[in-house]
């Protein structure tokens, strides 16, 4: 801490320790924490053996919808979606008919961290695997002082360092841009994050991957473990460059499949559409994004809107009755208990199991692409993930207390402490 440097950074009411050494949150994406048990039982991750070691082990809880926008914001910022506005991938406009990404910053409601720190004087590194994130997490980071720098591995051959903070970050990671669908996406993210760190040395750095991989194979299949073998090799150099690291996930994953590895769906557009009158319910899968070939749009999350004068309690009862959808409230209370702005959500909440989704129509989910039996997120059974710290921080506390957008907290502290 040099002596201009504050004490803490305050951001959307919560208090974040000036780092003394680099603080870094990792979010890997999909990261079932059976990925990690099955890739170190394997014995291909000896660097994360030794941080759990030295270090401190807990499970949390992410935030619901368990979809990557979400709670990528919400670590990002701090808070629930309440806080931030950003409750899915995808919205629903009720008063001009529009469905449209949530990736534009104007449906942001709260600075980022990374903002509050860069406007306190710190330098500042964002690198996501997907461009859908990028403009959300550097909104409000200046370029023009060399103090932050952020970019997608996706778009890595386009940055400039007037929206950037760097020109053509993949000719200067000496990496191609990666294809989209991809274990090198993410790569190219840890790649950049090791060089970043030694030649950058931002105060507070946030690397977060894409769950291509998670979302094809199942942990500890060889294709899974391969991924978190070079992931591990990574944050060795990390962890040995002194930095505080914290790693967690977005969101969990599950098998979506019927025996014959044809997708679990239930489409509820169909089943409105044959009690309500074609077209008078509108049903919004906040999964959507412009990446579906890995999952089709299916998720275990999922809100619609009903006609003016609708019997919302007699739907919700029938909703009930449907197998596999584990939960149905109206808006007011599936707000209130997953903390979600009541604006940007539908007349029903619904979340399905372990081994469902829900749908639209039948007709309109393109699955000809997903090459694998279905996995996939978005519900209450894809909350749990792994919050890993190698430091030593024996009060932190355990889920369901410990939230994946603590991580950023937890970072700051534990880059105020000596190295395990």
């Amino acid at each position: 801490m040099n002596q201009m440097s504050p004490v803490s950074v305050s951001a959307n009411g919560r208090n974040y320790p000036w780092p003394r050494v680099p603080a870094i949150a990792i979010c890997l994406d999909g990261c079932e924490p059976a990925y990690l048990d099955e890739a170190i039982r394997a014995g291909l991750m000896p660097a994360l053996v030794r941080i759990k070691e030295k270090g401190t082990v807990r499970t949390a809880h992410s935030v619901i919808p368990s979809f990557t926008n979400p709670n990528n914001l919400s670590i990002a910022t701090g808070r629930p979606p309440a806080v931030h506005g950003i409750c899915g991938n995808y919205l629903y406009n009720p008063e001009t008919g529009e469905e449209v990404m949530m990736n534009d910053p104007k449906f942001l409601r709260a600075p980022t961290i990374f903002k509050a720190f860069y406007d306190a004087g710190a330098k500042v590194a964002v690198v996501t695997a997907k461009d859908k994130l990028r403009a959300l997490l550097g909104h409000g980071l200046g370029h023009d002082e060399g103090r932050a720098v952020c970019f997608s591995s996706e778009k890595s051959d386009t940055t400039t360092k007037a929206a950037n903070g760097i020109d053509n970050a993949s000719q200067w990671l000496g990496r191609p841009v990666p294809e989209v669908y991809s274990a090198e996406l993410s790569e190219f993210v840890f790649a950049a994050g090791v060089k970043l760190l030694k030649e950058f040395r931002p105060d507070v750095m946030y690397l977060t991957t894409t769950d291509y991989v998670q979302h094809k194979y199942a942990p500890g299949v060889p294709q899974a473990n391969a991924f978190y073998e070079m992931f591990d090799k990574y944050l060795a150099e990390l962890d040995a460059l002194g930095a505080a690291i914290v790693v967690t996930a977005d969101h969990g994953m599950k098998p979506k499949h019927l025996a014959d590895g044809s997708p679990a769906v239930v489409y509820v557009q169909d089943l409105l559409d044959e009690w309500l009158g074609k077209d008078t319910a509108r049903v919004i899968l906040p999964i959507t994004d412009p990446y579906v070939v890995h999952h089709g749009a299916l998720g275990s999350f999922a809100t619609a809107y009903l006609p003016k004068g609708a019997d919302r309690e007699a739907i919700m009862a029938k909703l009930r009755e449907v197998k596999d959808i584990i939960l149905v409230v109206g808006r007011e209370e599936g707000c209130a208990r997953f903390e979600l702005p009541e604006d940007r959500m539908g007349d029903i909440i619904m979340i399905s199991g372990e081994n469902m989704t829900i749908g639209t129509s039948a007709h309109r989910h393109n699955l000809a692409a997903l090459d694998e039996p279905l996995r996939s997120h978005g519900g209450l059974t894809e909350q749990a993930v792994p919050f890993i710290v190698n430091r030593v921080l024996p009060d932190l506390p355990n889920e369901p207390v410990l939230r994946n957008f603590d991580a950023f907290h937890y970072a700051t502290t534990a880059a105020t402490l000596p190295a395990g």
